[in-house]
């Protein structure tokens, strides 16, 4: 999909029958100047259609006009950005997903987002929602109808500044794209996203500037990964440890953050096998390694002032004859021994190697762990929450104020000492649940 930024003078002619204009509405009727010449141009017809449709410009809201007579386009949208004072770039953000998830597959050829009156910042974030909101996995569907498909092939945003715009956009697009990498990892079938492939494509990142390490399954042998081999033991497809490198910082050897995700690409639970309701989602139990490897992606293609390192243990949890069993005991790369109770707890056996190679090897100012460790978190929080755990007060408010800044919320959960005697264990040092 291809995107411009552009002033109204610079908006060159569209067929009728493929070009659809956007335009915004803030509170209730209160229009955005774009909307209000729109009115203007329609004579009224866009407010008394609002009013006759009881359109509140609420978030999400989309009205429609079909050919309006009075513009060249085939179809006029005004999108709600909710009852707010000002729009807000979360807002402006929103309102693009919104547009594109309503006419991608429209049979328009061109949109045309008139953001006249919007700061550049506000004009890059619907940009930036718009290229999020268009994504789509349709790698494997062969049968769709063309109605079924998308047909949008062009944003245009018709903004005062397009300079400043499109500079403003210039780190988003790469995040766009570090984003689009991630879901297309998370949509992957296991068939065809296992360790190996999954690690080929993050070492496919060297083209962004990073430095990417695999590990095989002989490496981690060698180094004592006894936690993290015994969950994929079950498996004829071999583990791998992935690290990814970007020293961004003026000081190339400055002490690094890092970041470890769970990259399990499959999860049967093993020997403790999951129901087979609902085991297909399991292809996404390598989420955290996704958003790890996303997140370095960005960082990169962004250049940022920063060393960074990532850390993602890749794994399928697969129950043979030679899986790892209920009562088994493994040495972590720690060197301490772990009593394996269940094994669908595997996440937390591949991370307990992962989280102390990256502190023994990197020595990092602290680490950040993703994963998709427990559907309790779900039952505990519902969808709108991250469940957070932290032994660090200070990075628990930083993490949680990014968070709120970018919609991604964190709810801090609980870590007293007194939930250790959950995981003593009778004849090991510790033991996978409690």
């Amino acid at each position: 999909m291809s995107l411009v930024f552009v002033t109204p003078a610079e908006v060159s002619t569209q067929a009728v029958e493929t070009t659809g204009l956007v335009t915004l509405c803030l509170d209730k009727t209160r229009l955005t100047p774009g909307a209000a010449a729109v009115d203007q141009a329609l004579k009224g017809r866009l407010t008394r259609a609002a009013q006759g449709a009881r359109f509140t410009g609420a978030k999400g809201h989309v009205l429609d006009l079909l050919a309006p007579e009075g513009l060249a386009f085939a179809r006029v949208s005004l999108i709600g950005t909710g009852a707010t004072e000002a729009l807000d770039e979360a807002g402006a953000e929103r309102a693009g997903a919104q547009a594109i998830k309503a006419l991608a597959s429209s049979g328009l050829e061109t949109l045309r987002f008139d953001l006249c009156g919007l700061v550049p910042a506000l004009a890059a974030r619907a940009a930036f929602g718009a290229v999020l909101g268009g994504y789509r996995f349709d790698r494997y569907r062969t049968t769709l109808k063309p109605e079924q498909k998308p047909s949008v092939a062009h944003l245009v945003f018709v903004t005062d500044d397009p300079v400043a715009a499109s500079a403003a956009f210039a780190p988003l697009s790469s995040l766009a794209e570090a984003v689009a990498f991630s879901r297309d990892l998370v949509s992957e079938p296991a068939n065809t996203l296992f360790p190996e492939e999954f690690a080929n494509r993050v070492k496919a990142l060297e083209k962004v500037g990073l430095v990417v390490e695999v590990l095989g399954e002989a490496e981690m042998e060698a180094l004592g990964f006894g936690a993290l081999l015994g969950v994929g033991v079950g498996s004829e497809r071999e583990s791998k440890l992935a690290i990814l490198r970007w020293n961004g910082a003026d000081d190339p050897d400055a002490q690094p953050v890092a970041f470890v995700g769970k990259g399990v690409t499959f999860d049967t639970g093993g020997i403790s096998i999951k129901p087979a309701d609902g085991m297909e989602e399991m292809k996404g139990d390598m989420g955290g390694a996704a958003a790890v490897a996303g997140a370095l992606y960005a960082i990169a293609a962004r250049k940022a002032k920063a060393n960074v390192v990532g850390v993602i243990g890749l794994v399928e949890n697969m129950p043979d004859g030679k899986a790892q069993r209920p009562g088994d005991v493994v040495t972590s790369y720690s060197g301490q021994t772990i009593e394996v109770i269940n094994t669908d707890a595997e996440g937390r056996l591949v991370l307990a190697d992962a989280l102390w190679y990256a502190q023994e090897r990197f020595k990092p100012k602290f680490m950040v762990d993703l994963a998709t460790l427990t559907g309790a978190i779900i039952i505990a929080l519902g969808e709108d929450y991250a469940g957070l755990f932290s032994n660090d007060d200070t990075l628990s408010a930083q993490l949680t104020a990014a968070g709120e800044g970018e919609g991604e919320l964190l709810w801090r959960l609980p870590l007293p000492a007194s939930y250790e005697k959950q995981i003593e264990s009778p004849i090991a040092d510790v033991k996978t649940t409690g």
